[in-house]
Order: C-alpha cells, then structure tokens, then sequence
C-alpha cells in the first residue's frame, strides 16, 4: 500500500486523468473534541484510520471506518501526563505505526517509542530510544525525528548548542522496524556569531540533509551551506551556496529531496537589496552521484505575473507577503512550488516579514540545546491563543512549475481573500497530488459560510475549478491547510462543527 501511494506521487508528470470528489464523509463530534483539542492525523492503518487526540491530562487514538464511524478508542495511558510530554510524531504504515514521543522525568529526557496496529494497539513492549541527562526541567523539543519519503530510515537528532562556536550534534539512525542502524556524533562548525540552522530532510539512504545559514539582526542571508551527513559515515560535508555580500539576498531557505532522481533542492525567495522587496525566486540544485550542482539560478517575477498576483497590493510590492509553502518534486527532476501571500494586521504592530520569518518565536535556545527555527514550525496541536487582537490574512497562491534544467514552465496564480481574527485553522490552503492532477484546497467566504473550493492543474498547467464537491454539509468549517493525504485519493480534513472538532474524508474516484 505504502509503495504504490509514494508511486502516484510521481505520476505528475504522466497524461491526465479526470477525477472529481465523488463524495465527503464527517466523523460525528465526539464531547471531548472541543476546539482546544491537540490531534493529529496519523493516516490509515490496516483499512482504519487513526486520529491522535490529546485534552488536558489524556491521550487517546480514535479509530474510524471508511464511513468515518467510530469503531473504538485506545487509551495511551503508559504516556507520562502532558505536563510531562513535550512531543509526539507519527510514522504510519501498511499494517502498524510507529509513535516517537519524549517527556521530562526528573532530570532525564526519554525519547520512546511505541508500535500501534490498525486499533490504535500498543504491539509489544516500549521501546527506549535514547535518554539525555539534564540540570533543568524543560518544556522544549529537545529530539527531532524525521523519516524518509520511502519510510524506510527514520533518524532521531539532538544538538548541544552549549560551545556557541561548534554545536554536537548526535544522530541515531534506525531501520523501519526501529532497529538501530548506526551512530554519530559529529561538530557543526558555527563560526559567525549569526549562523542558525534550518529544514532537516533524511532521504532514502538515510542521509540526513539540512543548511546552515548566516544573518544579522533580522535580516536577509548572506551566507549559506548544504549540510551533508551521510548514514555510512561519521563526517559533515560542507557544499557551499552561491550566496553573498552582494546578493542575492535569500530569504527563507526550503529544503527538499528529490530521491527517484537523487537530487537536493534548495530554494528561496530572495531580493537583489537588503530589507527591500521580494523580486523572484533563488535555486541551487546539486546532484547526489556527481556530488556537483546541476542547478544554479535565479528567477526574476515578471511585471506580467506581479501583476496577476498583486492582489491588494502594488505591481512592485507584488510578492512582499507571499511565502513558499509547498515543493514537489516531479518524475522527470523538475519541481513544483506552491507560494502564498500571508500577512497579519494587528493595532499594536505593524506587519514585517522579517519580524515574522527571523524574530525569535520558532527559535528556543533550550539551555545547552538547540531547536531549529524552521524545523516543524507546525507542532502537534492546536495553536494556542494570544490576548492581543491580531487578524490573520491569507490572500492569492502561486503555482511554478520548472524543468530539471530550473527553467519556467508555466505560472498560474489563484485569486482569493481570506481572513480570521486570533487564529489562522481556516485560513491558507493544502496542494496535494491525485492521480494525475494537482489539487489546490482553501476555504472561500461565501455569505457567512467558508466554503471548500477545489481547483485542479494539469501536468501542462492547465486550471479548472472543480464543482463537483458534494455533501459540503453546512455548519462545518474546513482547515485544509492541517489536512493530510492517507492513501492514493483520500484526504483527511479538520473540521470546526459548532464548538468541536471533526474530521472529514474526502474521496475521490
């Protein structure tokens, strides 16, 4: 099951095929399912679905059929309470999943392991992954897991950031059943006092990927490596990339692998001044068996696309709000890029991507550890609320598409205005690949309904809007940005009915 769904990923490229979303099925709200729920989709086990639930002190997974009924809930009560749990990941499979997840007992950390069967079972005993002494209790992710794209490698990482000028960082590197594979600890050389690190990719061969970059007090990069490594030996490779004092001057840099070409993406919108707007987009693609760069460009937005994406906006201004969201890569080594403007409106403050990107709210120095500004920027759960009036806005995406060779195929840019005061669950949108076609997911306002639009794109480019969704049950509100795909062309939705939360499978044929 889990090869021929990773297999349609790569279908982009092949002739399309007309779907349509035959149908949505709802989960009932369930009284414990308040909107202050910690959940996550762990995806579908052995025919059934499984949904992660946490609320107050108690973790549970419920179980649901493909009607979306229940068929049962699993207790998790050898988890220490969530005072004491700091994180849960999930890696799921044909016939079981694996739970990561680590706690705070006294002075020790414990990362721990559990395998669930298709009931949200515990199978076997736990199991110990790694334990970390420390002098203070901590309410940080102190691990990082990550799992290649085949499932086959999972690696579980920790930095002491202690020595500012040199991090450790150890890697533990484990098989699909958690058979530890091999260990490393190795240093991370961070010789200028603005170096931080950013995304974290582990590909098929258990190579684990991730870029250092340098920038001074909110600011652009001006300094940048690829990080390399590699699951057969202890030693850092260091690629450097072709950025400099005098530009271009990156922005956030996104990380992905490429593993039927193997390939390493790196990409970023970036400006040709410092602090100034955004003028395209940054690529630096190196290639795996060369160990050299097939890829090293930049594209320059044109006046035509500013103004088709512009939206409130001035043509120059264009793309100052709009940041990357989604990469995929393609069968032939080209990519595709999904970007969005977003930007928040408050009273107290005015809106700065550079406060929002570079400011120190995703980076935590965890005393002698340290967590990676971009590294799972969306934790499990719920976002918590704030006492200042902030209004979220998510406003018109952008679709690239670009050949192996880094060169533009085609832009589209869908046109939409979303809105929401203290949170943002309702707004942005999910690109997910379905068969042979690109589907663009968001909520539109319609009256006082925020309704799913579903727009499709065909390998050429070519868009159309799909109004085929049926059973768009009113009363229920869709996160599309937290759903996930579980199998082929099935899709799990968040949904916000009345006061609770409930999840929605959306099929296609």
């Amino acid at each position: 099951m889990l090869r021929s769904f990773l297999i349609s990923l790569f279908l982009w490229v092949l002739a399309p095929s007309v779907l349509s979303a035959q149908r949505i099925i709802y989960s009932d709200p369930e009284k414990e399912d308040s909107r202050r729920l910690n959940y996550e989709i762990i995806g579908k086990v052995g025919g059934k679905f499984l949904i992660f639930k946490n609320n107050r002190l108690r973790s549970w997974i419920s179980v649901l059929d493909e009607e979306m009924q229940p068929l049962g809930r699993e207790d998790l009560s050898y988890m220490p309470s969530n005072e004491r749990t700091i994180n849960v990941d999930f890696f799921p499979y044909a016939d079981h999943a694996w739970m990561i997840y680590q706690y705070q007992r006294r002075n020790i950390i414990y990362c721990m392991a559990a395998q669930l069967d298709g009931n949200g079972k515990r199978m076997g005993d736990l199991i110990e992954l790694d334990t970390t002494h420390l002098n203070f209790a901590s309410d940080n992710k102190l691990y990082a897991v990550v799992s290649s794209e085949d499932r086959k490698r999972i690696a579980l990482f920790k930095i002491n950031s202690k020595d500012r000028d040199e991090y450790r960082m150890t890697k533990l590197l484990f098989n699909e059943k958690l058979s530890l594979l091999g260990r490393a600890d190795v240093s991370i050389p961070m010789s200028d006092r603005g170096d931080q690190l950013g995304d974290f990719a582990l590909d098929n061969q258990g190579d684990l990927l991730f870029s250092r970059f340098l920038r001074g007090n909110n600011d652009n990069v001006t300094k940048a490596s690829m990080l390399l490594l590699p699951a057969n030996q202890p030693i850092l490779l260091e690629t450097p990339l072709p950025v400099g004092e005098n530009g271009p001057f990156l922005d956030e840099i996104k990380v992905k692998i490429d593993n039927l070409n193997k390939r390493y993406i790196f990409t970023s919108l970036y400006s040709n001044e410092r602090r100034s707007g955004i003028d395209g987009c940054f690529f630096y693609v190196w290639d795996k068996q060369t160990r050299q760069p097939v890829v090293s460009t930049t594209l320059e937005f044109s006046n035509e696309l500013r103004q088709e994406a512009k939206g409130n906006a001035t043509t120059r201004t264009a793309f100052n709000d709009f940041f990357i969201r989604h990469i995929i890569v393609k069968r032939d080594g080209g990519y595709i890029i999904g970007s969005e403007a977003y930007y928040t409106t408050s009273r107290a403050n005015n809106w700065n991507r550079y406060d929002y990107i570079y400011g120190s709210p995703f980076m935590g120095f965890n005393n002698f550890y340290y967590t990676s500004p971009y590294f799972n920027r969306y934790w499990w759960g719920m976002p918590g609320r704030t006492n200042t009036a902030v209004r979220y806005h998510a406003d018109n995406i952008m679709v690239q598409s670009f050949g192996p060779d880094g060169q533009l195929q085609w832009s589209r840019v869908v046109a939409k205005t979303q809105f929401d005061d203290e949170v943002d669950d309702l707004l942005s949108f999910s690109m997910m690949v379905l068969g042979g076609e690109l589907h663009l997911l968001y909520n539109q306002q319609d009256r006082r309904d925020k309704l799913l639009n579903d727009f499709t794109l065909q390998p050429a480019g070519e868009m159309t809007r799909n109004t085929d969704l049926k059973n768009l049950e009113k009363g229920h509100q869709f996160m599309p940005m937290r759903g996930k795909q579980v199998s082929a062309r099935q899709l799990i939705i968040p949904t916000v009915y009345r006061s609770y939360i409930c999840f929605a499978k959306l099929e296609y044929n």
